[in-house]
């Protein structure tokens, strides 16, 4: 399964209280480089999310989004502070005692006396919010991955079709290639007659320039190999996989052949599919920039 380097995911979901949004996004890159753009209360999470993006993505710049929404569910934890409750406790005692006053000492009027309830924010289980953050992330690379292959095959398809063309073209050169050698004989022969007037050729003579010729200017080699190549592109996009980079290689075989071929070509017609093949070549070259 072939998979693009360009897509999108995203994910949302309320854990514990708080509401967590992932997006990711990539685009063409030769390694892997991945941002993670996050409040910064939150970065201790940030290793675990670029080791998760690592495990799902070999190849393309991926920038990672988070969100967190806590307004549903502030923690907040209430304590008492003992030492001036009992303060004030002991300070409402005495001044009943001293000045004969019954004592009315309560709850309520203890907890209106500043600093005897303390409210504050609970600390965080870092390892839990982190792994909140993640369960996201991993909805998130879901919808991610399904883009991506969906993209792969479509460019895989695309490829396929260019190859198609490649294979016609050089049915249509190794068709040509023997009426090359032919027309070329012909007109070396009507030369020769130009030169030599009334001199008997000899024509063994033309038969041996007509065979230097006709090897100069075979590409039965190099169509086979390029028909090889083609071959070894359709396995790698049946196989699947991470595929980019040895795709990258393979495009170069193809312009290497298609370069000496065209390099061999002295017939207009040949020289045209030369020209057309290596338009296809560039056009999958293309796409292979945007496979991993």
């Amino acid at each position: 399964m072939v998979k693009s380097m360009t897509g999108y995911g995203r994910a949302e979901h309320v854990i514990n209280g708080r509401t967590i949004t992932v997006e990711l996004k990539s685009v063409n890159n030769r390694y892997l480089d991945c941002f993670v753009r996050m409040p910064r209360l939150y970065l201790f999470a940030e290793e675990k999310i670029k080791a998760l993006v690592q495990g799902s993505i070999t190849r393309g710049k991926v920038d990672v989004f988070v969100t967190l929404d806590n307004s549903a569910q502030e923690r907040v934890r209430v304590c008492v502070n003992h030492p001036a409750a009992e303060s004030y406790f002991h300070a409402l005692t005495e001044l009943a005692q001293t000045y004969h006053l019954p004592s009315e000492i309560s709850v309520s009027l203890l907890s209106r006396f500043p600093e005897v309830l303390l409210a504050e924010k609970a600390q965080e289980d870092v390892e839990k919010v982190a792994g909140d953050i993640c369960a996201v992330l991993s909805q998130a690379l879901e919808e991610f991955d399904q883009m991506r292959t969906r993209e792969g095959a479509r460019l895989g398809a695309d490829m396929l079709e260019h190859a198609g063309h490649i294979e016609e073209m050089l049915s249509q050169i190794e068709a040509r290639t023997p009426d090359t050698v032919s027309d070329y004989r012909s007109r070396l022969e009507a030369r020769m007659r130009e030169v030599l007037e009334n001199t008997q050729l000899d024509p063994a003579r033309i038969m041996a320039e007509a065979a230097i010729y006709a090897d100069k200017v075979a590409v039965d080699e190099e169509t086979v190999r390029l028909r090889s190549h083609l071959s070894q592109l359709r396995e790698m996009l049946a196989d699947g996989g991470v595929i980019g980079r040895k795709l990258d290689f393979l495009i170069q075989e193809f312009n290497r052949e298609a370069n000496t071929i065209g390099s061999k070509c002295n017939d207009i017609t040949m020289t045209r599919l030369v020209v057309e093949i290596k338009s296809e070549i560039e056009k999958i070259r293309e796409q292979i920039q945007n496979i991993e």
